[in-house]
């Protein structure tokens, strides 16, 4: 390659980037011209084909038109981005047109999220404040706290789902097997912060916890081994039964409806005396009539429960309830299968 040639390669090159409009032919002049593979880095490879004494004058005139055709594409892409600049880039929208809906596919809530947090808000307007609790429990909260002394049949390994062995390891873990571990937790933790305590509180304690909870029990219709639950604990001084009840029919109207009712029928648990499991009486399907459907436990809060989380009977009583969220929803929703809540069929989901 002589030294005309490169002074022709010069002239082409500043012609063609003089032509350039747009960014697109920019980039392509650079990689013609002055890129990795480009005609001057062809012209300095040619160096070797140069006679030698030739080779220095020849070296520094690759160099010099390095340098002009790199200034002159900076100076083009100056140019080119300063008569862009404050246009739109791309194809235009008109904002003015109408939009489009969005199709069935847009996410949402599962119907159990939905649920919790409906009950959550339900529960928020009467008082009751969030309280959450571990999912991985000890033998100590699951049991003890609540009443539930050793060599109970709700200890028993066919009923829970153990990670330590309880024969051999003194405070064994478990997935817990209600919520009510949360209320215990609450209770102790509000005993410990206490400044000027009477009868081991400063003040009045009024909780819903939500959460998971395990047991090795065989799914069918109405059973899971892994399903939700809502506990409310209301700890005061003078708290009865009558509060207990109230609370829980207002719960039934503001969820259901005016029409709902609750009956409450004496049973027995080990944290709550006296205690009762709560019935719901709804109407599933509007077609169906009123129906009685079984919601859960509850009860005022076992004197020995509040002795062992250091709260005075003598001076605080309160009531503890505990529902399947589960249920609630089957029963808002007319969902005759606890499985199709968690099947993922989308069928199924889309409907609610």
């Amino acid at each position: 390659m002589s030294f005309g040639t490169l002074d022709q390669l010069q002239e082409s090159a500043l012609a063609k980037l003089a032509a350039v409009t747009d960014a697109a032919s920019l980039e392509a002049w650079r990689v013609e011209f002055i890129g990795a593979k480009g005609k001057v880095k062809a012209a300095l490879g040619a160096t070797k084909d140069i006679p030698k004494d030739d080779r220095p004058a020849y070296g520094q005139r690759v160099n010099a038109l390095a340098t002009t055709l790199q200034s002159a594409f900076d100076a083009r892409q100056s140019e080119l981005g300063a008569t862009t600049q404050g246009k739109p880039q791309g194809p235009r929208i008109d904002m003015t047109e109408p939009g489009e809906l969005l199709s069935e596919a847009v996410g949402r809530q599962h119907i159990i999220t939905r649920v919790r947090n409906e009950l959550c808000e339900v529960f928020g307007r009467m008082g009751f404040e969030v309280a959450t609790g571990p999912e991985l429990e000890d033998d100590e909260h699951n049991f003890v706290k609540l009443n539930i002394p050793a060599g109970h049949p709700a200890r028993e390994p066919n009923d829970n789902f153990y990670i330590d062995d309880p024969t051999k390891v003194p405070q064994a873990r478990m997935l817990r097997s209600q919520t009510s571990t949360v209320q215990a937790r609450v209770m102790q933790a509000r005993v410990k912060a206490s400044k000027n305590p009477v009868g081991g509180l400063d003040s009045s304690i009024k909780i819903i916890a939500p959460g998971r909870v395990y047991r090795p029990d065989t799914v069918d219709a109405t059973h899971s081994f892994m399903f939700h639950q809502i506990e409310g604990l209301y700890i005061d001084r003078q708290v009865s039964m009558a509060d207990l009840k109230n609370t829980l029919l207002q719960f039934a109207h503001a969820y259901f409806g005016p029409e709902a009712l609750i009956r409450l029928r004496p049973t027995f648990f080990p944290f709550t005396e006296p205690s009762a499991e709560l019935d719901l009486r709804i109407r599933l399907r509007e077609d169906q009539p009123l129906r009685w459907m079984e919601l859960g436990g509850c009860g005022m809060v076992h004197p020995n429960v509040l002795k062992a989380c250091g709260v005075d009977p003598e001076v605080w009583t309160g009531f503890a309830f505990g529902f399947g969220i589960e249920r609630l929803a089957m029963g808002k929703y007319a969902v005759p299968d606890i499985r199709m809540l968690f099947e993922n069929d989308l069928r199924f989901l889309r409907q609610l």
